[in-house]
């Protein structure tokens, strides 16, 4: 562990956000990372340089961020790649031929995607189980399993995965567990402190937070793992910019801020959705409806340890598929778009959209099922907004 890392580990969240990874730039004493939009770094001698040869195998904003991304999981070592679906790429490629890997059953359909129609076809085999269900998630491993994969919250239902207690399951099992916490961010949900070995984010969401650039992280504090993916991150190359680096770590800086006023609005606007007789189910971790919401109130916490439980809302509409769209189709705040965490509300029919992937298989999702990612506005509007859309429907 470098001094930096070691120094900012000491801080609290929010002060690692703005400055871990990010001392003032040594060159000109620039108090913003710089953006180092080079190719290539001049060597001292053949086969010497400063750290840095090619900027593929290395960057310094792509080093500040990583550096930010690990203090941030509590984790020693952070990977940036281009996509969160580049991150998990990168990840499948440590695993060889006639490995087994558990997957939680209610993930997002482009990891379902290249789970079963990319990666089947090089020998990994994959089984997607409920991993609420610990019996049933016992019972899915063999002798050959290698990975077990987590969403929590999961997308689109939003089930709340007990991570410490799968985590010891493969841990006696010498399994690794990898979580991806996209929708609970590190603000929210810390896996590697309930035992699991690695995280991944898709920083497009949450943790650049202002839906301008795309962008995936892995995380872990185990140092052979580590070695063995950074390895695989130069070789595959699925690395971001600089100007993606610089963006993400933009928005890093107001992480703490944003998650707190995501998870407000959500939680008003869950609370006024489970009162809406259009509304046929609400799924929140932070409703004392929800299956998993003891589990969500102990493991979802902000680092202070106050529980928060995110932006993320699904509900399903009485009426099904084409009520669903209509209200999708309706809302003026809420933007009818894919993807999630920015500081705009946005929402989506999961099976028309985000999801289409895993329809006509076990994963297919409620053709009525709506996804909203509630953004930073004033919890008033947002009602507001979809109150004329619930309306709207019984016109």
């Amino acid at each position: 562990m470098n001094s930096q890392l070691a120094w900012a580990d000491t801080l609290q969240f929010e002060t690692r956000a703005i400055h871990a990874g990010q001392e003032p730039d040594a060159a000109a004493g620039a108090v913003i990372t710089p953006i180092y939009q080079t190719a290539t770094f001049a060597q001292t001698a053949v086969g010497e340089h400063r750290g840095y040869d090619y900027a593929r195998t290395d960057n310094p904003t792509r080093s500040a961020l990583q550096e930010c991304l690990a203090s941030l999981e509590r984790g020693s070592h952070g990977l940036a790649f281009a996509s969160g679906m580049a991150a998990i790429t990168t990840l499948l490629l440590y695993f060889k031929q006639g490995d087994h890997i558990v997957v939680a059953d209610d993930v997002y359909g482009g990891t379902y995607r290249l789970f079963q129609r990319v990666f089947t076809q090089f020998g990994l085999e994959f089984s997607f189980v409920d991993l609420t269900d610990l019996t049933a998630t016992r019972a899915a491993l063999r002798e050959n399993t290698r990975l077990l994969w987590i969403e929590s919250p999961t997308n689109p239902l939003l089930k709340v995965v007990d991570i410490a207690a799968v985590s010891a399951l493969a841990r006696a099992r010498n399994i690794l567990v990898g979580v991806d916490n996209t929708f609970a961010s590190s603000y929210l949900q810390r896996p590697l402190e309930c035992g699991a070995d690695l995280v991944m984010h898709s920083t497009t969401k949450y943790l650049a937070g202002h839906s301008d650039v795309v962008g995936g992280a892995i995380v872990t504090s185990h140092a052979a793992l580590y070695e063995r993916l950074k390895f695989l991150q130069n070789a595959a190359g699925a690395v971001p910019a600089p100007f993606d680096c610089w963006l993400t770590l933009r928005g890093l800086k107001t992480l703490a801020l944003r998650m707190e006023r995501h998870s407000q609005n959500a939680l008003h606007v869950a609370q006024w959705l489970e009162m809406q007789p259009q509304v046929a189910r609400v799924l929140y971790p932070g409703l004392a409806s929800h299956p998993q919401h003891e589990i969500a109130r102990k493991q979802m916490v902000t680092p202070a340890g106050a529980p928060m439980y995110g932006g993320m809302i699904s509900f399903i509409a009485r009426g099904g598929k084409a009520v669903a769209e209509k209200i999708a189709a309706t809302t003026k705040i809420f933007t009818l778009a894919e993807s999630l965490g920015g500081v705009e509300s946005l929402i989506e029919v999961p099976a028309a959209m985000t999801h289409m992937s895993v329809a006509n298989s076990p994963l297919a999702v409620d053709a009525g099922l709506v996804r909203l990612s509630v953004g930073v506005e004033h919890r008033a509007d947002l009602i507001q907004d979809l109150s004329d859309a619930l309306e709207s429907v019984q016109a």
